[in-house]
C-alpha cells in the first residue's frame, strides 16, 4: 500500500508539473492577442487548474486507490467523445492499431475472432495465413493463450494476446467439434497483410470486369491498378464494376490516386477545409490515367464511408460513370494524427472534404447536437443543390445517393434469428466436419437433402423470435390496456394472436431458399474462404446484376448521365 502511495504522489507531481508548464505556455500566447483569445486562453488555464485540483483531491482522499492512468484516459475519452466519434486518443499501447488501419499490416496469426457467451471463438481463419497452416478451424472456441485462460475476456484482449512480434510462438488450446478433450495448437505469428482488393475477375458476358475494394489502406489504389491492368490485358474487358459495398474508407490520398485511374490529369477530385487555412488543400489528378472512356459501375450502401464516398462522389460528380446501390453512410470529415507524450497519438478532425461539384457528403451534425447530446441529421431546409459536370442535379448534407437506386431485401425473422443465434455458422462447421471437400465453388449446391439435415440438426436447438406482425400485434394490445380499451376488444385480439402466431416448421419451409442461401455462403466460407465467399455472392447479387444490365445496354447507361428535364 506504501508503495501504491509512493506511486500515486510521483504520478501527481509528474501531472501537476505538466499542467502548470502547460498552463505557463498557453498564458504566453495570449500576449499580444485580442481579447477573445485572451478569454479563451483565461478559460484554458482556468479549467486545467480545476481539473488537477479535483484529480488531487480524488488522488488523497477517494476510499480506493485510483489507478492515474486509468482515470486519466477516462477523462480525455469522455472529452473527445463529446466532440464526434472520429476524434480519439489512441495511447502507445494501441499503435499497431493505426499501422493496420493505414497499411492492413499487423503482427499476429491472421483469424478473425469473436465473442461469444464466455469465450472467444475463431470466425474465420485467412487464406494462407499462419492459423490456417497450422490447423486453426473456424468455430475452435480458444480456451487458453500461452497457458492463460481466456475465459470471460473481452475480444480486444483476447485479440491483443494473440498479436505480437513476427516469428514468436504462440500456444492455443482450443475445444473442437468432434473431440472430447482440448486440442492445443502452436502458431508461428507473421506479418499478416489483408489485400485492399480481396477478389478480381470477370463477370457476365465476360466482357465486364468486377473489382471488389474492402478498404483504403496505402496500397490500395496499386492494388486496383494491378487488377485493372490484368483484366484489361487477359480478358479485353469493355466495362467495370467497381465494389465499394462494406468498404469503411481509410487514406484520402488512396481515393484520389483510383480516382486518378479514370479521369483526365488535372481534374479536380476532393478539396480539404477546416480551421487551419494553411492545410486546407485541392487534390487534383496528377498522372496520366489509365482509361477515361471505359464504362464504370460503382456499387455502394450503408456502409460505404469516407474515401469510399470520395471516390463515388467524385465518379458521380464528373459524370464518369454511374453509382449503383444504395445512399452512403454520409462522413465528410478529415482526420490527421498528431504525435504527442509518451508515444501517444491523437486522432482529430481537422477539416471537411468536398466532391468536385463543391458539396459535402457529411450527415450528422457534431457542432450543434440536441438537448438531450443526442446528434441530429443535417436537416433539409439546409441542404443545397449542386450540379455535376454535365449538369445533373446532385445535393449535399447526407452521403452520396445513388443514381440508380435498389432497395435491399429485408432477411425474414426466422432467417436473421438463425443468423444471430450463430445456428447457420454452427451448422457450417458441422458440415465441414463431416465433409472433407465439397465442389468448386461456381458448381457447389446445398441439395433439399442437406437442408433437411440442418433441419434435424437446429431442432433441440434454441431459436425463438417474434416476427414484425406479432411485435406490432404486442404493442397494439399493450396500448389498448393503456388507454382501457383492451376488455372490450379481448376476444378479437385473441383471435389475431392466434392468427398471427408464427410457426417455426412452417417458416422453416417457407423461406428454404433463404435459409438455404445463407447457409451456402457460410459453407463456402469454410472451404474457400474470403475469396470464395465473394465469387459465391456474384452469382446472384441484385446489385451486381443490375450494374451488368447498365452496363450492357448503352443507351441506359449514357442515359443516366445525362441532366433530367
Amino acid at each position: 500500500m506504501k508503495n501504491n502511495k509512493k506511486l500515486l504522489n510521483i504520478s501527481s507531481r509528474y501531472i501537476a508539473t505538466f499542467l502548470v508548464f502547460f498552463m505557463l505556455i498557453l498564458m504566453s500566447f495570449t500576449l499580444g492577442r485580442d481579447t477573445k483569445n485572451k478569454d479563451d486562453s483565461f478559460e484554458t488555464v482556468k479549467n486545467l487548474d480545476i481539473f488537477y485540483s479535483l484529480y488531487k483531491e480524488l488522488n488523497l482522499y477517494y476510499v480506493d486507490p485510483i489507478i492515474p492512468g486509468d482515470i486519466i484516459k477516462t477523462g480525455i475519452d469522455a472529452m473527445l467523445k463529446s466532440l464526434d466519434p472520429y476524434t480519439v486518443y489512441i495511447p502507445e499501447s494501441k499503435i499497431e492499431d493505426i499501422k493496420f488501419m493505414t497499411t492492413g499490416q499487423y503482427g499476429g496469426i491472421g483469424a478473425v475472432i469473436r465473442k461469444r457467451n464466455e469465450f472467444t471463438v475463431i470466425y474465420q481463419a485467412y487464406e494462407n495465413s499462419p492459423a490456417a497452416e497450422a490447423g486453426v478451424e473456424a468455430g475452435d472456441v480458444i480456451l487458453e493463450i500461452d497457458g492463460r485462460s481466456v475465459q470471460n475476456m473481452d475480444s480486444e484482449q483476447v485479440s491483443e494476446l494473440l498479436r505480437g512480434e513476427p516469428d514468436t510462438k504462440v500456444l492455443l488450446q482450443v475445444e473442437r467439434i468432434g473431440k472430447d478433450n482440448p486440442v492445443e495448437i502452436e502458431v508461428v505469428r507473421r506479418e499478416i497483410k489483408r489485400n485492399s482488393v480481396p477478389y478480381y475477375g470477370v463477370i457476365g458476358n465476360n466482357n465486364t470486369g468486377y473489382i471488389a475494394l474492402s478498404s483504403f489502406t496505402n496500397t490500395a489504389a496499386s492494388e486496383v491498378k494491378e487488377a485493372f491492368v490484368e483484366l484489361k490485358k487477359e480478358n479485353d474487358i469493355k466495362s467495370l464494376v467497381l465494389d465499394l459495398r462494406g468498404n469503411p474508407g481509410g487514406l484520402l490520398v488512396e481515393a484520389v490516386k483510383i480516382c486518378n485511374l479514370f479521369v483526365n490529369k488535372g481534374e479536380l477530385i476532393v478539396s480539404t477545409r477546416g480551421k487551419v487555412a494553411q492545410w486546407d488543400k485541392e487534390y487534383k489528378a496528377s498522372s496520366e490515367p489509365l482509361d477515361t472512356e471505359i464504362k464504370l459501375v460503382v456499387i455502394v450502401n450503408r456502409s460505404s464511408a469516407s474515401a469510399s464516398e470520395i471516390v463515388a462522389g467524385c465518379i458521380q460528380d464528373l459524370d464518369r460513370g454511374v453509382v449503383v446501390g444504395q445512399r452512403t453512410f454520409g462522413k465528410g470529415l478529415v482526420q490527421t494524427t498528431r504525435n504527442l507524450s509518451y508515444n501517444g497519438i491523437l486522432k482529430v478532425t481537422t477539416a471537411k472534404y468536398y466532391i468536385p461539384s463543391g458539396r459535402c457528403i457529411q450527415a450528422l451534425d457534431y457542432t450543434h447536437r440536441n438537448d438531450d447530446g443526442s446528434v441530429g441529421v443535417m436537416p433539409d431546409s439546409i441542404v443545397s443543390e449542386f450540379n455535376t459536370k454535365n449538369g445533373r442535379k446532385v445535393f449535399d448534407g447526407g452521403g452520396v445517393k445513388p443514381d440508380v437506386e435498389i432497395e435491399i431485401e429485408n432477411l425474414s425473422m426466422i432467417t436473421s434469428s438463425l443468423i444471430v443465434k450463430d445456428l447457420i455458422f454452427d451448422y457450417a462447421n458441422y458440415y465441414k466436419f463431416k465433409n472433407s471437400e465439397i465442389a468448386p465453388v461456381e458448381e457447389y449446391v446445398f441439395t433439399d437433402n442437406e437442408f433437411e439435415n440442418f433441419v434435424e440438426f437446429i431442432k433441440d436447438k434454441d431459436f425463438d423470435y417474434k416476427t414484425k406482425t406479432e411485435q406490432t400485434l404486442n404493442k397494439l394490445i399493450e396500448s389498448s390496456k393503456e388507454e382501457k380499451y383492451f376488455d372490450i376488444a379481448e376476444e378479437e385480439l385473441e383471435t389475431l394472436i392466434t392468427k398471427f402466431a408464427h410457426d417455426k416448421d412452417k417458416d422453416l419451409r417457407l423461406f428454404k431458399d433463404e435459409i438455404k442461401e445463407m447457409l451456402s455462403q457460410e459453407i463456402i466460407l469454410k472451404y474457400y474462404y474470403e475469396k470464395g465467399g465473394i465469387i459465391y455472392g456474384v452469382k446472384n447479387d441484385p446489385e451486381i446484376k443490375k450494374a451488368i444490365n447498365i452496363l450492357s445496354n448503352k443507351k441506359e447507361y449514357y442515359d443516366v448521365l445525362k441532366p433530367q428535364n
